[in-house]
């Protein structure tokens, strides 16, 4: 079976960053997005794969002034069906 990976994303406040049941809905709204995501692309997310990666302008190198809120929730999951040994979470972009 071909495997690959792919991003989800969720945006979110800075303020609220040490609020754990915020940021657990925040990761829940990334793995949904990852979900979609590998739905439109015709593959299926392997359970229990996603890791979340938490990032705000105060903590990171990564320029957020375009990101909502400046507060991003990525998730990355790994996906498999189809086509999916073509897909690679990189850097910022599914890939």
């Amino acid at each position: 079976m071909e495997t690959g990976t792919l991003f989800g994303w969720a945006f979110g406040d800075p303020a609220r960053e040490d609020d754990g049941e915020y940021m657990a809905g925040l990761e829940k709204d990334a793995l949904e997005n990852a979900r979609e995501t590998a739905k439109a692309k015709g593959v299926s997310v392997v359970a229990g794969s996603e890791v979340f990666t938490a990032l705000s302008a105060n903590d990171s190198l990564v320029e957020l002034d375009h990101a909502p809120g400046k507060l991003v929730v990525r998730c990355t999951v790994h996906v498999e069906g189809p086509g999916a040994g073509k897909l690679h979470a990189e850097g910022p972009m599914n890939g």
